[in-house]
């Protein structure tokens, strides 16, 4: 995608061909400043940190973390205290664990010497994959907002996404956002609604960005206006990401993605998810019981940041001093609430048989 009109990604390798280069995500939309991860510990921190962030980034950033690992020990032990060390960075995302066991399959029964450039080209590989899968989601996505377009006699197509699930939580392109840009390069009309996504505001400091970036029609939202879009007809369709598909189609997303599908279900709005198969997770079948949900610091709920009118960059306190806030990130949408999933191989039913026919080879693992 593009940032002041050059294309970018959100995770590269430098010039040199060993040190990863990625954007500090925590500095948008005010700053963008690119920064170089040299270490493992550079890139756990920089999941941990949310300076990369979204299921997909999340998987590529470990798999380079497994590279920038061997290049200082080669080991078994190295490898293995590496892939621990990620995999503890983030609880939700199956992105993160998927990449690590790819990981490991590429380098685990090779000599040491052979190791580091086996990492590189897997990781390199899995970067590349993931652009590949998000632009065929932005093509199986393109027929239904062309099927509301032409239902609408050619009018604005209206689409309400929650959280960042853009380019920017990708390697390239993005999933829910993939075919929203499909569809605009296309030159379908169409707008989207994006939601603020608090408490981290990831869909105004980042979505909006994005897409302003790349000149798609948009308009930020409080939180809980969706329903009243809905209820007033102003929405078309849902459309979101998700950090996590179980085998019997649930979708574990940012928290409050729940409520949007609530809404949609109550106002006969289709309601769809955007999903590479990396993401699912074929081992867990019950979403509400079965996934573990990310609790963050209470400072995300209480605190807020942004820009003052003369410029400077401030954190400042929304709540009363020594009130204690639950921050949980990301909430389960069952299955029954969810109209159809988007994936590289088409639109499906959220259903463990559609699942399973779609993707044998995960399934056959489960």
């Amino acid at each position: 995608m593009k940032v002041d009109g050059r294309h970018t990604r959100t995770i590269w390798l430098e010039p040199d061909g060993v040190r990863v280069g990625t954007i500090d995500q925590r500095l948008l939309p005010h700053r963008y400043v690119t920064v170089r991860l040299d270490t493992l510990a550079d890139a756990a921190e920089a999941i941990r940190s949310m300076l990369v962030r979204g299921a997909p980034l999340i998987g590529a950033t470990a798999a380079y973390g497994v590279c920038l690992a061997l290049r200082q020990d080669a080991s078994d032990a190295a490898l293995e205290a590496a892939c621990e060390t990620l995999a503890k960075t983030r609880p939700t995302a199956i992105n993160l664990r998927w990449a690590l066991g790819e990981m490991l399959a590429a380098v685990r029964n090779l000599p040491r010497d052979q190791r580091v450039a086996a990492a590189y080209a897997r990781a390199n590989a899995i970067a590349d994959e993931d652009v590949a899968i998000n632009q065929a989601i932005g093509r199986h996505g393109l027929a239904i907002i062309e099927e509301i377009a032409r239902r609408k006699g050619g009018g604005r197509v209206e689409i309400l996404t929650h959280c960042n699930a853009g380019w920017l939580a990708t390697v390239d392109v993005g999933t829910a956002t993939a075919p929203i840009y499909t569809a605009h390069d296309k030159g379908l009309d169409l707008h989207v609604f994006v939601d603020e996504t608090r408490p981290r505001n990831q869909g105004a400091s980042l979505t909006a960005w994005e897409l302003t970036h790349h000149g798609v029609p948009c308009t930020l939202v409080a939180d809980n206006a969706g329903g009243h879009l809905m209820q007033h007809g102003q929405v078309d369709m849902v459309i979101v990401g998700t950090d996590r598909v179980t085998a019997q189609g649930d979708v574990c997303n940012k928290i409050g993605t729940y409520l949007k599908a609530l809404a949609a279900h109550d106002n006969g709005v289709p309601f769809f998810v955007a999903l590479p198969s990396p993401t699912i997770d074929f081992a867990v079948s019950d979403g509400v019981k079965e996934i573990p949900i990310e609790e963050r610091g209470e400072e995300e709920v209480t605190l807020m940041a942004g820009k003052t009118a003369d410029g400077r960059f401030e954190t400042v306190r929304i709540a009363p001093d020594g009130v204690r806030a639950s921050n949980y990130g990301f909430d389960v949408t069952p299955a029954r609430l969810v109209t159809g999933l988007i994936t590289e191989r088409g639109v499906i039913a959220p259903t463990r048989e559609a699942l399973a026919a779609a993707f044998p080879e995960r399934a056959g693992g489960a």
